[in-house]
């Protein structure tokens, strides 16, 4: 099959992004503009803004990489978008473009889950690597800002299945870490400033206990038992996550340990600073703030490995995938590497630039439809709580 190059857009939430994939195995540009600067002040995304900054920066954006492709708007054999889940707001900004761009252009027009894009952005640097590493079934965890869930992922002849088998209860990890960060005054977002402080600090100073998920998820009625869900007629434990208490118990160590003067302190020294370094951080940060740091990164990654790592040794699976903007921090993959590597389970990771949002894995996640001539009506629209399997 000739070449085919594919334009992905995403705004999903925070980062407007745009890239050119050729044929699902090569990147031949990813830009992102990101949002963190307008962002940062209030602690968190916030969705009217996130819409506003998507607006004026979307046509840039795509006509940056599509320059650093060197292609042309004509010579794209398609458009792909995110189609959810995330802001609907923001959702609404790509969608509108890419439809724009694809009736005026005459070019197949793809929509795409934003959760099987963090999914292909391994697939697609495993392709790029030329390897043949990746053995299937294999085990997804896509931990991010918005999400925290497995998938079984497996190839269908051109096309991928998942089966959702675990997600997070209330706020996924990257939720958790921008909270956390916000409570002790550190800036948003909050995994890259936590990741560089808890170096400094004793992990296993403060006791976290893992979370206790007694009832059934009542989001979603439970589906009846399978043969790969029983042992004995009995049903196993489930996979899910739940950080909403973790959160708390942080903001009860705070009040306990009177350690809000502090973080007052540390508030009003950086506010005061054109713009505040890592360092600064660290500089006004006592050691008892960094070891609470430091004791909530570990218990963090010690929940999300253990139930992955477990639910690879249920479901039998022959790889383990672990994507999304978490995926980024340092000591989750190492202690991925380290454990599953104990396990038996072969750990796959992508770059850094391709764990948080980007375009790249929308083109790339679309590359397996545009095959299957899977495309999208022009009357689709954004659904903020899609779901993937």
């Amino acid at each position: 099959m000739a070449a085919t190059f594919i334009l992905g857009i995403e705004s999903s939430c925070d980062e407007t992004a745009a890239a050119v994939v050729c044929s699902g195995a090569r990147v031949v540009s990813n830009v992102v503009a990101s949002q963190f600067a307008v962002h940062q002040p209030y602690g968190g995304v916030v969705p009217e803004l996130a819409s506003r900054e998507h607006l004026r920066a979307i046509v840039p954006v795509v006509r940056q990489a599509l320059a650093e492709a060197g292609r042309t708007y004509e010579s794209v054999d398609a458009v792909a978008v995110t189609q959810g889940p995330g802001l609907a707001g923001s959702l609404l900004v790509g969608i509108s473009y890419a439809k724009a761009l694809a009736f005026a252009l005459e070019k197949p027009l793809i929509a795409v889950n934003h959760l099987e894009g963090h999914i292909h952005a391994v697939l697609l640097e495993e392709r790029q690597r030329g390897q043949d590493r990746l053995r299937f079934p294999a085990l997804s965890l896509v931990v991010s800002g918005g999400h925290t869930h497995l998938y079984l992922v497996q190839p269908s002849a051109d096309t991928w299945s998942y089966r959702n088998i675990g997600h997070t209860r209330d706020d996924a990890a990257g939720e958790a870490f921008d909270k956390v960060a916000k409570l002790l005054g550190l800036p948003y977002p909050g995994g890259p400033i936590i990741g560089r402080l808890a170096a400094h600090g004793n992990g296993r100073a403060v006791k976290f206990p893992p979370a206790q998920i007694k009832h059934p998820d009542r989001r979603t009625p439970a589906p009846g038992p399978t043969k790969a869900d029983t042992l004995g007629g009995n049903h196993l434990p489930g996979f899910d996550f739940s950080y909403s208490g973790i959160k708390t118990a942080v903001l009860r160590y705070v009040e306990i340990h009177a350690l809000r003067p502090s973080i007052e302190a540390r508030r009003t020294a950086l506010a005061k600073l054109a713009k505040a370094t890592p360092e600064d951080y660290l500089a006004h940060s006592d050691q008892m703030t960094l070891d609470l740091i430091a004791s909530f990164e570990q218990a963090m990654v010690d929940d999300l490995v253990a139930k992955t790592l477990a639910a690879a040794r249920h479901y039998d699976v022959q790889s383990v995938l672990v994507t999304g903007g978490v995926a980024a921090n340092n000591h989750l993959r190492q202690t991925f590497d380290d454990q599953a590597s104990q396990a038996g389970f072969p750990v796959f990771f992508p770059s850094r630039p391709l764990s948080t949002d980007n375009a790249a894995m929308i083109a790339a996640a679309a590359y397996p439809k545009f095959v299957a001539g899977d495309f999208a009506g022009i009357d689709f629209s954004a659904e903020a709580g899609m779901r993937l399997g």
